[in-house]
């Protein structure tokens, strides 16, 4: 690129998303609702920058340089001026990508790729709504992105080649092996890990087995890093119940969320930011 990546929101995708991108060697802006929002997740990711410099994780020329590349600005024409990409990493709901997206399409150069960081939106959809049709494409990252060594790249129909071609090359720029998927609701990944997740909570809330049992099938019998459970937990039940019932009104019934998703969201419990979910956490870490 030969522009900085603006990434747009300073909530736990935006923030993993930009420290990684700056760690690669990439000019990155991170833009908030103000600057003053965006400074405070610009702290949170110097305060990541020296924990892991005193847990020898990375070297203090190591922070100087890509604290360098990283800035934080107030979302408006002036932070998008001389961008290459754009990436939004708004929350999970329609009602708030397509205003920001399209935004971002009006203050941009022409020449500005606009990636959506959704997971599981139709970006036709968005597309249309942002008026960005052709244009758009879906790049969702996993979290956290420096863990995490994929992105699932979603086209939709008629979106021009060279803005494909520029996606996969700002994947590959962050050290991502890049899978395209064709654009369909959840897309690939979130459907997958969701039938997964669905069924745990149909076998919980059928007293198969607890959740902690059911987790541990899956660890210890599949070599899966997390569970079912507890990967829901991570994601948000709240996310997960959104991604399910859309789904199920599209008229796919095995997406049909079970009561105990339900309850659990009613209540507030919905995973790890609340402490409580499937499993019960403290500072990020499972208690039970």
């Amino acid at each position: 690129m030969t522009g900085p990546l603006a990434i747009l929101g300073p909530g736990t995708l935006g923030l993993s998303t930009a420290r990684w991108a700056a760690e690669c060697g990439i000019e990155t802006r991170l833009l908030g609702r103000d600057r003053a929002h965006a400074e405070a997740g610009l702290k949170r990711i110097h305060t990541d920058w020296n924990r892991a410099v005193e847990r020898g994780r990375m070297s203090s020329a190591e922070r100087g340089m890509a604290a360098g590349r990283l800035s934080a600005e107030g979302f408006g024409p002036a932070a998008l001026q001389g961008a290459s990409a754009f990436l939004e990493a708004l929350p999970e709901a329609i009602e708030i990508k397509h205003p920001a997206l399209a935004a971002a399409s009006e203050w941009g150069a022409a020449s500005l790729l606009v990636l959506t960081g959704t997971s599981a939106i139709s970006i036709s959809e968005l597309a249309l709504r942002s008026k960005l049709s052709g244009r758009l494409v879906g790049f969702h990252l996993f979290v956290p992105v420096p863990r995490m060594a994929v992105v699932e790249m979603a086209v939709a129909p008629g979106t021009l080649p060279g803005w494909v071609e520029q996606a996969g090359d700002l994947g590959k720029a962050l050290k991502k092996r890049v899978v395209q998927v064709r654009d369909q609701p959840g897309f690939a990944a979130a459907r997958m890990a969701l039938a997964q997740g669905l069924e745990a909570m149909r076998l919980l809330e059928a007293g198969i087995a607890s959740a902690e049992d059911l987790d541990a099938l899956m660890t210890l019998g599949y070599g899966h890093p997390v569970g079912p459970l507890e990967l829901s937990d991570r994601v948000g039940l709240d996310l997960r119940l959104r991604i399910a019932e859309g789904l199920a009104a599209a008229g796919e019934a095995r997406f049909q969320p079970p009561s105990a998703l339900r309850a659990l969201v009613d209540a507030g419990h919905t995973g790890i930011r609340a402490q409580q979910g499937f499993h019960h956490w403290q500072e990020g870490r499972r208690t039970s």
